[in-house]
Parts: C-alpha cells; sequence; structure tokens
C-alpha cells in the first residue's frame, strides 16, 4: 500500500493531466487519494506547493526519461532526432497530455511566481539541454523552438506528422 504522500502525488497526476491545475481542487484530491486532510496538509501546505512538487517530480522524470531514450545516439544529429522520437514516444504513452508545464502555465496567474519560475527553469533546462548537444547557440535555438512548437501543435491536433516535419527539417539544419 502506498503512503499517503505518494497516494497524494499520484492522484494528482492524474487529476491534473484530465482536468487541469484550476479545475482540480484539494478536497477533490483527498477524497480521491483516500487521505485524511490533515495528512495532505502534513505534506502540502497548500495546492500551490503540492504544484511545484509534481512539477519538480514531472521534471526529473521527464528528462530522465529523454536522456535514456537519447543517449544511446552515437552524434548530434542523431541525438537530436531521437529527441522528437522521444516526443512520438511520450505522445504514444501519455495519449497526447502535452507539456505538463505549458499546460499549467496557461492556467495560473502571471503573478504566481513562484510556479512560473519553476516552469521556466524546465524550458532553460531544456534549452540548455540542446545546447550542450549542438554547441552552437543560434542552431540549439533554432532546434528547442521546434521541439516547443511540436509539442503543442501535436497536443493541440493529437497527430505527431508536425514532429516527423520537424525532424526533416533538422536533417537540413544540423549537417
Amino acid at each position: 500500500m502506498l503512503l499517503p504522500k505518494e497516494r497524494i502525488l499520484n492522484t494528482t497526476f492524474e487529476l491534473f493531466h484530465k482536468q487541469g491545475y484550476n479545475s482540480t481542487g484539494i478536497n477533490q484530491i483527498i477524497a480521491e487519494a483516500k487521505v485524511a486532510k490533515a495528512s495532505f496538509y502534513q505534506h502540502f501546505s497548500s495546492k500551490e506547493n503540492l504544484c511545484l512538487e509534481f512539477l519538480k517530480i514531472r521534471h526529473q522524470f521527464w528528462f530522465e526519461e529523454l536522456i535514456k531514450f537519447t543517449s544511446k545516439k552515437n552524434n548530434a544529429k542523431e541525438k537530436v532526432i531521437s529527441s522528437f522520437n522521444f516526443l512520438i514516444y511520450m505522445n504514444e504513452k501519455e495519449d497526447f497530455r502535452g507539456c505538463s508545464f505549458l499546460n499549467i502555465l496557461s492556467e495560473i496567474q502571471p503573478e504566481n511566481t513562484k510556479i512560473l519560475t519553476c516552469i521556466q527553469n524546465h524550458k532553460k533546462d531544456l534549452r540548455h539541454y540542446f545546447f550542450e548537444i549542438l554547441k552552437e547557440k543560434y542552431v540549439s535555438d533554432h532546434v528547442y523552438l521546434l521541439f516547443e512548437s511540436s509539442i503543442i501543435e501535436s497536443q493541440m491536433f493529437k497527430s505527431n506528422e508536425l514532429i516527423e516535419q520537424s525532424k526533416n527539417i533538422i536533417n537540413t539544419l544540423i549537417k
């Protein structure tokens, strides 16, 4: 049996995915996780803190999976193409969920700087990931923008078509 904190987080992952951040209430999480209200507040002082923990775990999981997916590739071009194949894999695995960070970004108020900073850091890490592979700022930023737009387009249309197009662009962009 999972500990209360694990049940809360598992329930949060499911509900944020199905309903979004704003439509998911603490009372619903408590009820569906089958924990006492006191237990919830023992682990998370607010919904914002729960969201920050959710994003922290999602960040770690997502980058571990991305690196695992691309680590067997030998050169920069293969690693970048494999990163886009990772998006296809995640779309199939998560039914075109899209980016949890961008999904939450669309729901928070601009003055929520804690969550905004967490989201910005995730995106900075992704941008840095491509720079570390390509070692050229202009090209790595271009790839980053293709990657981000591929996530949004594939979620919106529930299709990997533009991810495939992005891979074709990368084949001409990276020598």
